[in-house]
This record gives structure tokens, C-alpha cells and sequence, in this order.
């Protein structure tokens, strides 16, 4: 099969390659993908750069989530048959024309979903529903504070929280962006470049919960803004790992602070995770309520320029692969 290989030591997007690697095999317990589509997030940055290893016993080729056809079922799997249109969550893998996984990682794909479209969900509706469903508690009639909005997570976390019952405060940097994460849904959208958040956000009436992916710069606005017996998610820290608390207000706010990964947990846990966004953000998913956006799509072998795109910040949504 062809794949993307990490070449050099450069850590730099020219370093992916397209090269022919031995096609894997589903081993017990496991499904192989015909991929044909593969969605770009911001881990393949960090492990291309060397800052994000894949764990072990996961392949070195990058990828996390992939949509395609199972063309081959390993001893033990009962649920899918050679054919079933599915997307999967990935260890890594997914920049290539075959990908095995954990059969029961994956989810099935409804007949009116194309496999860009299908390929831009696992990791994030992932990411979105053990984040802010689950260890943030959010419930219909509580506002969802995302920093980010317009990222591939954001957008996912916009119609998720929506098609929940909640309200959404977005934040962003730029106007476009702003009116971007409002056309989504939010009901308040707001320009972190131009915008004064704290006042905006307080005046919206605060909120329940915080989807951080910021880290540093906004740990004072979060703690300021959330409602007493808040909820305060960190799942990336692009402006810093390291921030001050007033630990005296988190404590008077009865705040819960805390943060996760989602790729190195084991595959029970992972399976786990899958059955329930199955059992309750896929109805969304086939309803028609959760479809992110995609922003561009770039062929396999061109996979450096979708890098590129991804590290210059501008996108609205989803980058993806087709193979």
C-alpha cells in the first residue's frame, strides 16, 4: 500500500513522504479499512514535529480517524461484514491506503454521509463527548463556553452542544471567525482580538462549562466567568502549559478543573467511549444536526500541504485527506 512516512529529523511538513509499506492484516478482534478518507488534526502536527509519540503498539504512519470500507474482519469479529461503509478511531495509521483497527472502534456510516464528511468525525465527536458530555457534565439548558471555536474541535463542539439542548458562548480571532462560529450556532460569538470577553461573557450571564484548548492566556478569564460548581476542561494548550491560579476563587466557585488525552487510552476504554457516542451523539450524526464543516481537502500524497494549511491558523472546520 502507499502511506505517509516521517522522514529526516527536520520535524517540518516537507518531511512527509509517500512511500509503499506492506499492507497490514486484521489480526483477532480487528477490522481493515480500504481508507478513503482521513482527517488532519493538530496531534499529527506534534508527532511529525517529534512531541507527540504514538503509543504503544500503535503504527508510526500518522492518522487518527478514517472512513472507508471494511475489506477484510479479523478471528472473533461478529458485528461487521466485508463491505459495511464505517469510520474509525485510530491510534495512528490513517495517512494510508489500508488501516487496521479495533473493531470495535469503529461506527457505522449513514447512507447520506460522503466519506470526506465521515472521515472529519471519530476523533473529535471523540474528543467533543468524553470532554465535554462526560468529564464536563454539560446538560440541555447550561451555556458551553469553547475557546477555539473555529477549530475542527470547536465547530464539532458548537453543533454538539447544541443538538443537546445547551447554549453555546464561542471565542475566536478575527471578525470572520467570529461570524463563522455564529453561523454554526453559537448563540454568542465573540472576537478575541477586538472583543473585551470578560465583560461580554458575565454579561451573557457566565457559564457552565469551559472547553479550553488555549491553556495559559484565558486560565483567569475561565475561573472569572464559570458559574459557581463550574466545570473547567483543558484538552490543549496552545498559549502555554503553565498558568497562576487563584486557587481561593476556584475553591469559593466550587470549581472542577481538569483536563485529558484521548489516543493513549486503552482500547477498552476506547471501546467504551465509541459505544456511547453511538448510543447517543450518532443519532445526531444520522439526523443530520452534527455535520462540521470541512475546509479543504487535500489528496494523500499531498499531505505536507494540508499541514501546512492546518499550522497557518485560518480555517473554518475540518481538513481531510482523500485516498
Amino acid at each position: 500500500m502507499q502511506a505517509m512516512e516521517i522522514t529526516g529529523g527536520s520535524g517540518s511538513a516537507d518531511a512527509l513522504v509517500l512511500v509503499d509499506r506492506p499492507d497490514p492484516v486484521a489480526g483477532p478482534g480487528q477490522i481493515r479499512i480500504r481508507v478513503r478518507a482521513a482527517g488532519v488534526n493538530r496531534p499529527d502536527l506534534l508527532q511529525r514535529q517529534g512531541r507527540y509519540p504514538a503509543p504503544p503498539g500503535a503504527p508510526d504512519i500518522l492518522g487518527l480517524e478514517v472512513a472507508g470500507e471494511i475489506d477484510q474482519i479479523g478471528d472473533g469479529v461478529a458485528r461487521w461484514a466485508t463491505g459495511d461503509r464505517v469510520c474509525a478511531l485510530l491510534g495512528g495509521g490513517g495517512y494510508a491506503q489500508y488501516a487496521v483497527v479495533d473493531a470495535r472502534h469503529a461506527l457505522p456510516v449513514p447512507d447520506d454521509l460522503d466519506w470526506v464528511q465521515a472521515a472529519a468525525l471519530p476523533e473529535t465527536v471523540c474528543t467533543v463527548f468524553a470532554n465535554v458530555f462526560e468529564a464536563g457534565a454539560l446538560k440541555a439548558g447550561e451555556t458551553l463556553l469553547i475557546h477555539g471555536a473555529t477549530s475542527g474541535i470547536g465547530v464539532t463542539a458548537i453543533q454538539m452542544a447544541r443538538a443537546a439542548g445547551a447554549r453555546v458562548v464561542a471565542t475566536s480571532r478575527g471578525a470572520a471567525k467570529a461570524e463563522a462560529a455564529r453561523a454554526l450556532g453559537a448563540d454568542l460569538s465573540l472576537d478575541a482580538e477586538n472583543d473585551e470577553l470578560e465583560a461580554a461573557i458575565t454579561a451573557f450571564g457566565g457559564v457552565d462549562v469551559v472547553l479550553d484548548m488555549v491553556g495559559a492566556d484565558y486560565a483567569a478569564l475561565n475561573l472569572a466567568v464559570l458559574k459557581p460548581f463550574g466545570r473547567w476542561v483543558v484538552i490543549a494548550t496552545l498559549s502555554g502549559a503553565r498558568a497562576e491560579i487563584d486557587l481561593a476563587r476556584l475553591m469559593m466557585k466550587r470549581i472542577v478543573l481538569t483536563g485529558s488525552t484521548l489516543r493513549a487510552r486503552p482500547a477498552d476504554e476506547k471501546a467504551r467511549l465509541i459505544a456511547a457516542v453511538e448510543a447517543t451523539a450518532w443519532p445526531w450524526v444520522t439526523a443530520g444536526q452534527l455535520r462540521p464543516p470541512v475546509e479543504a481537502t487535500f489528496p494523500l500524497e499531498q499531505a505536507a500541504a494540508a499541514h501546512h494549511r492546518l499550522e497557518a491558523g485560518g480555517h473554518v472546520g475540518k481538513i481531510v485527506l482523500t485516498v
